[in-house]
């Protein structure tokens, strides 16, 4: 009745902005289009049912992706069903004992050796907020059409301007625009309120062309074609990152024992171009890696997630190391640059204390190896852990409440550490 109520009212708004002949008064007095239709639990068919549990589906989606939308348009053929939902999200946070100026907690950033005058640091932030747009359509000769557009912001620092999180179109197991790398596995990431996550969580989301099969017996798998984005630690004069030539391909292997768990194989092969400006010549490096997640129950209402990745030249797709410089970096070679090996890992537990609260903690690790010659100061490991707990007021409005604790060490053997409490409240809708 919900759903139908505000159906009602959007259709209703719509109409004032687009009000034409096709229009018709119900005994309500509000005008509605007439393709669009009004859904009761009794009047639904078979079409209008199979739509909405689409739209309803967060099979592939992470913790921090805007759930079920509140808002349905369908036509009344029940041909299309259009969802329209997101959320408001407010974190205030404190960091105390070793602070990091941004919003997200990354612990890439965190001062190494230990800065006494960057001690403390009140913040807040709304930058996670999402708004969302799914339509999915009843099958064609060519399978079902999906249409998805996820859009957020920018930090406060950059002025909280309009970003596009997710845009991509699919038919049938066909899937083409910017959605989440097959290398990744967002169902098995750590819930967290902090917007970065932890340093080793395995996550990026590319402009990709994706085949990804049906599930049979449990079982499914995914290959996709990825835009190669990488950055490159270069010295001017001695090499220099060139435009791309060879596309990512992550592909995957999963097999789920039912709808909330699964155990899933994934790998990727890259070919990283960069210019050696001493031979003056386009040079090569291939970039390898596996990845093993998993998420699931053990007993009542305690749970699991994790997953470890490892390889050479993938900082692209390892949170703490994406865009710092760590997909090449060079060698003894004056000119030449490789691909350094890279290991990330997360584990963690939740626990259900009811339908309303549940916590979680998690503990992650991010590494590179053979990177010295970045200098002694350079990046070689960082921990990440995390205890946090949520509760919803009402089945839209949640509050939760968070700990992160942060270290960093440098290859000269000094570290740095941060901590931060944080806190939330989130509408969705």
């Amino acid at each position: 009745m919900r759903h139908t109520i505000i159906s009602v009212a959007i259709a209703a708004i719509t109409c004032m902005t687009s009000f034409n002949s096709d229009a018709k008064i119900y005994g309500d007095t509000m005008y509605i289009p007439e393709r669009a239709i009004i859904l009761s639990g009794d009047s639904a068919n078979a079409d209008h049912r199979e739509n909405i549990a689409i739209l309803y589906s967060r099979e592939g989606m992470s913790f921090d992706e805007p759930g079920a939308p509140r808002f349905l348009f369908l036509d009344r053929e029940g041909k299309v069903a259009l969802g329209i939902g997101g959320y408001v999200k407010g974190v205030g946070s404190y960091d105390f004992d070793g602070a990091i100026d941004g919003s997200g907690f990354e612990t890439f950033d965190i001062p190494a050796p230990f800065n006494p005058a960057q001690r403390q640091r009140f913040g807040a932030d709304a930058s996670q907020s999402t708004v969302f747009l799914k339509l999915v359509t009843r099958p064609t000769k060519y399978g079902r059409i999906i249409v998805y557009i996820q859009t957020g912001f920018n930090s406060a620092s950059k002025g909280y301007t309009m970003k596009l999180k997710q845009a991509y179109v699919s038919l049938g197991h066909v899937t083409a625009g910017l959605a989440r790398s097959s290398f990744a596995d967002g169902e098995a990431e750590a819930p967290t309120i902090d917007g970065q996550g932890p340093s080793g969580q395995v996550t990026a989301k590319n402009m990709l062309f994706q085949y990804k099969t049906g599930s049979y017996r449990g079982f499914s798998a995914a290959i996709s074609i990825e835009n190669p984005s990488a950055s490159y630690s270069t010295a001017d004069g001695v090499s220099e990152a060139i435009a791309q030539r060879f596309p990512d391909i992550p592909l995957y292997l999963q097999y789920a024992w039912n709808s909330d768990s699964h155990i899933r194989v994934s790998a990727i092969y890259r070919r990283l171009s960069y210019r050696d400006l001493v031979a003056a010549k386009n040079r090569f490096e291939s970039g390898w890696g596996v990845h093993l997640s998993s998420v699931g129950d053990i007993i009542g209402g305690l749970g699991y997630f994790g997953h470890v990745a490892y390889g050479e030249g993938i900082a692209r797709y390892i949170n703490d190391l994406s865009g710092n410089g760590y997909d090449l970096v060079p060698t003894s070679v004056t000119g030449e640059l490789k691909a350094p090996g890279a290991l990330a890992w997360t584990a963690g537990l939740s626990y259900n204390f009811s339908k309303k609260f549940f916590m979680t903690a998690n503990f992650s690790q991010a590494r590179v190896y053979d990177c010295s010659a970045l200098g002694g100061d350079s990046y070689r490991y960082a921990t990440y852990a995390t205890v946090n707990g949520f509760y919803n007021l009402t089945g839209d409005f949640r509050v939760g409440a968070e700990c992160i604790i942060g270290k960093r060490h440098n290859y000269d053997g000094t570290s740095g550490h941060a901590n931060r409490f944080e806190a939330m409240m989130q509408y969705s809708f």
